[in-house]
């Protein structure tokens, strides 16, 4: 797995997290991989959900001090 983006969105709140996270993905070219950094809560349910509407995958989702990080494949 080739990481490929970072994408910072600790301290955002909904919907803030997916409209940028939506931005990105479609940045993506397909195969490449992009990292999300979340820390509100109710990402862990709806960048999920965005990743799947997009065609996309959700490689990992991990949670440590309060930051949720998405592994997500285009």
């Amino acid at each position: 797995m080739v990481e490929t983006k970072v994408l910072d969105v600790k301290g955002l709140t909904c919907p803030m997290p997916v409209i940028k996270t939506k931005k990105a993905v479609s940045e993506l070219k397909t195969g490449e991989v992009l990292n999300v950094l979340a820390t509100d809560p109710a990402s862990k349910n709806d960048i999920p959900a965005l990743i799947g509407r997009l065609g996309g995958t959700v490689l990992n989702i991990s949670e440590r001090e309060g930051v949720i990080s998405f592994q997500i494949q285009k």
